[in-house]
C-alpha cells in the first residue's frame, strides 16, 4: 500500500529525482523523461474519459491503471536483478498487451476500412483519443530510445506500440464507427 502524508520533500530541489530502486538521477534523464510521459499520458486519458461512456470508459479506466503499472516498471531498473528484489517490482506482462489486441479486434471489426489517412478530430472523444495516440508514441519513442543504453522490459515497448494502436481504433469507433472520421485530402489547399 502506498501512503503519503507529504507532498513535499525538497529532495528535487536540486534536478535530481529517486528511482523506484532508490537511485538518484537527474530529472532530464532518459528513464526519467520516459516514465514521465507514460504520467502525462495518464493525464490525457483522465481527460478523453470525461467524454467517454460505458465500456470505452471502463475500458480507458483499465489503461489508466495499466499506465500506472508501466510508470513502475520504467522507474526500475536491473531487470536482471528482480529476481534477488526484497519487494519484487511491478513489470508489464504479456497479459496486457494480448488485452489491447483483443479489444482493438473488437472495436476494429465494425469499423469500415480506412481508404485514406485520418486527421485527428470528429468528435470530442475522438480528439482526445488521438491526442493520447500521439502522447502514447512518444512515450513508446523515448522507452525504445532507452533500451539502447539501459534495462527496459520488452512487454511494457510492446504495450505502448500495441497501446497506440488502441488509440487509433478507439478514436475511429468514437467517430461513430468510422462514418465521422475527417478525411486527409492530399494537396487539397495548394
Amino acid at each position: 500500500m502506498v501512503v503519503l502524508n507529504k507532498i513535499y520533500t525538497r529532495t528535487g530541489d536540486k534536478g535530481e529525482t529517486a528511482l523506484g530502486n532508490g537511485e538518484r538521477v537527474t530529472k532530464h534523464s532518459a528513464r526519467v523523461n520516459a516514465y514521465g510521459t507514460s504520467d502525462e499520458l495518464n493525464s490525457f486519458v483522465g481527460v478523453a474519459r470525461l467524454e467517454a461512456e460505458g465500456e470505452m470508459d471502463a475500458a480507458l479506466a483499465r489503461i489508466q491503471n495499466d499506465l500506472f503499472d508501466l510508470g513502475a516498471d520504467l522507474c526500475r531498473p536491473e531487470m536482471a536483478k528482480d529476481a534477488d528484489a526484497e519487494y519484487p517490482p511491478l513489470r508489464v506482462v504479456a497479459a496486457q498487451v494480448e488485452r489491447l489486441e483483443g479489444e482493438i479486434d473488437v472495436m476494429n471489426k465494425d469499423l469500415e476500412a480506412l481508404r485514406s489517412f485520418i486527421l485527428p478530430g470528429g468528435s470530442k472523444l475522438a480528439a482526445h483519443l488521438h491526442v493520447c495516440r500521439t502522447v502514447a508514441r512518444r512515450a513508446e519513442r523515448l522507452a525504445t530510445d532507452l533500451s539502447t543504453t539501459d534495462d527496459v522490459n520488452p512487454a511494457a515497448v510492446k504495450y505502448l506500440n500495441r497501446l497506440s494502436d488502441w488509440f487509433f481504433v478507439a478514436a475511429r469507433t468514437a467517430n461513430n464507427g468510422g462514418k465521422d472520421d475527417v478525411l486527409w485530402v492530399p494537396g487539397a489547399n495548394r
